[in-house]
């Protein structure tokens, strides 16, 4: 396909409001104005993949070729993200979740926004490393498709590696030799354990099951407030008793978080058990 060339298509007002009301009925997530130039930032090489001249042509393909929604989803929502990022959350997740009486069931957890993969991965280190020969399951979502694959392969530059503990980088990582000088693969071992999907979280997504810990971390920022209420209600319901919503530390879930999901430590809140719960 021919890349049309020229100066950045720029956007105008009505066509960002279209293209964020959009993205906010797919995704729940809210482009306020003053986005502008990110969209700008993010969609103009599709816009000269496509020999399309303005936003306004891109919109309306939006709204006739479902595939294209998809791309555009990809492309507004691929964020950052590193191992071992906000390290307390491991830190409790191996020295208060891991020792939690369970039962014979397997300690399962829920990486809601996974990205391209190094959250999901982090807690898999953590949890391999903290229970040998013991069950757990790591589920890991995002809407984006393109971040998906990443996380699937399981590939990073190895400049990734730096905060990854010695101990566990040697264990659970593979630094890579020949064409793939400069990059490491987590092992095998751990990317069989993690099950990587396409979610939409404003979806019903009770099929997945209960979990001891749901990761929701820097993603609520994203939503307004009424998708954040609901998607911490439907949230808070796929929690075993006395499970865990973990939030990043810019975020909180004061006067989101229903009655029985309370907090114990900044950015950190523990669904607690009422009746009939087992």
């Amino acid at each position: 396909m021919t890349v049309a060339t020229g100066a950045p298509r720029q956007i105008t007002r009505d066509e960002f409001r279209g293209i964020a009301e959009l993205l906010h009925q797919r995704t729940g997530i809210l482009l306020a104005p003053g986005k502008e130039t990110l969209v700008m930032g993010r969609l103009d090489k599709r816009l000269r993949q496509l020999g399309l001249a303005s936003y306004g042509e891109y919109l309306r393909l939006l709204h006739t070729a479902g595939d294209e929604v998809r791309v555009a989803i990809d492309a507004l929502t691929t964020n950052e993200t590193y191992f071992f990022r906000e390290p307390q959350h491991f830190d409790f997740l191996r020295t208060v979740v891991v020792p939690a009486p369970r039962g014979s069931r397997p300690l399962r957890l829920w990486s809601a926004a996974g990205s391209t993969g190094e959250e999901a991965y982090t807690a898999a280190m953590v949890l391999a490393d903290a229970m040998p020969g013991r069950q757990w399951e790591i589920v890991a979502t995002d809407i984006s498709t393109a971040v998906l694959r990443k996380a699937q392969r399981g590939v990073y530059p190895i400049a990734a590696a730096e905060r990854i503990p010695d101990a566990l980088l040697r264990r659970y990582c593979r630094r890579g030799r020949d064409e793939y000088e400069g990059l490491m693969a987590v092992s095998r071992e751990l990317r069989d354990r993690v099950r990587f999907m396409r979610a939409n979280l404003l979806d019903n997504l009770q099929d997945l099951g209960r979990f001891d810990v749901i990761m929701l971390r820097n993603v609520m920022i994203y939503f307004d407030s009424d998708t954040k209420v609901a998607l911490v209600r439907r949230l808070t319901d796929m929690l075993h008793p006395r499970g865990y919503v973990i939030v990043s530390h810019s975020e909180s879930l004061h006067g989101i978080a229903p009655a029985d999901l309370k907090m114990t430590q900044p950015s950190i809140y523990q669904r607690q058990p009422g009746a009939g719960d087992g």
